[in-house]
């Protein structure tokens, strides 16, 4: 594995350059501002009715609408939501493309899947930091930075990886280590992780333990404590050392409790249903069914929020987050 530090990153690829970063959310911010300290010439495009607007240029960042970011940018970052970046291609960023630009992108959705075709005489990259952006943002102002993926899926210039590793440089991922990968393999991974692992896997094994503690006749009360609230305090062991510092953490019962009884909860079949989702992601089932759910107008997200949202897990757990004062309830 080829690990890409500061050293083999020149800033001065983009140094003369105009570089829009599109969208001001968790990314979008760090990245900015990031460049920004790093001496780069960077703008935000947003819409002229954007709640970020004034954000933005509180944080001292030039703004401006959308399509004229991408007219006046020669390096063009596409920091919006997956469902919104086709739209915004056709409308504000396209006509505006000139030879020899370069199309940035922080996850390969769009393009992997064909909903955004860029021209042949652009530069195509990816710079996927692999953490939340007020922790690109965090990370960077204290000096050591979080480790990124680049990706070339077009290069025009023939210094498509060069620009991507500037890139990478600017908001600090170069500091703490930049892995190239490629389009194909950022976003099926990314997928797979959040539906099988992430976001779906963890989600349902939190709730069915929550359901079966209670309809055993268990508090609800100490089911979320069990099943959700102390999932922190395992996550940030594997996070810090691994699954191997995970149990040699916890006590001796947890381990072997755990290492005895986890694959009769994570099973062949659970693999085999894992498998089936990786191929959903592989073969672009998932992505054509995601696609027409925006185009309806998300019917099933939003049934399925209301649905998650009403679950007593939920409401348990605003009771008891209440007596946390250290935490800051997430609306």
């Amino acid at each position: 594995m080829k690990v890409y530090h500061d050293q083999d990153a020149n800033l001065d690829v983009l140094k003369d350059k105009h570089l829009a970063v599109l969208g001001f959310g968790s990314q979008g911010h760090a990245h900015a501002l990031n460049l920004k300290d790093s001496g780069m010439n960077v703008c935000v495009g947003l819409r002229k009715d954007s709640k970020s607007w004034s954000k933005a240029q509180a944080a001292g960042l030039a703004v401006k609408e959308t399509a004229e970011a991408a007219q006046w940018a020669d390096v063009i970052m596409v920091l919006l939501p997956d469902q919104t970046q086709k739209k915004v291609y056709e409308q504000d960023i396209a006509p505006n493309l000139k030879e020899g630009d370069t199309l940035a992108f922080a996850h390969g959705f769009n393009i992997h899947y064909q909903q955004i075709v860029p021209p042949q005489n652009v530069d195509v990259i990816m710079i996927a930091p692999k953490s939340p952006g007020h922790m690109v943002r965090r990370t960077y102002q204290s000096g050591v930075g979080t480790p990124c993926l680049i990706a070339v899926h077009q290069d025009f210039s023939g210094q498509a990886k060069e620009k991507a590793l500037a890139w990478a440089k600017g908001i600090g991922g170069t500091r703490a280590g930049v892995i190239e990968t490629n389009f194909k393999d950022e976003t099926e991974t990314d997928l797979f992780g959040e539906q099988a692992v992430l976001c779906g896997g963890s989600e349902e094994l939190i709730k069915t333990g929550f359901e079966v503690l209670v309809e055993a006749g268990y508090p609800p009360e100490l089911a979320y404590f069990e099943c959700l609230h102390e999932m922190k305090l395992i996550v940030d062991l594997y996070y810090e050392g691994g699954l191997s510092f995970m149990n040699y953490s916890v006590s001796d019962t947890a381990e072997y409790g755990g290492m005895t009884r986890g694959k009769r909860v994570i099973t062949e079949q659970t693999k085999q249903n894992m498998r089936e989702i990786l191929k959903e992601v592989q073969d672009g089932s998932f992505a054509r069914e995601w696609i027409e759910e925006n185009e309806k107008g998300q019917p099933t997200l939003k049934k399925l929020r209301e649905e998650y949202a009403n679950h007593l897990i939920e409401k348990v757990g605003k009771q008891l987050r209440a007596m946390m004062p250290w935490l800051k309830e997430k609306k």
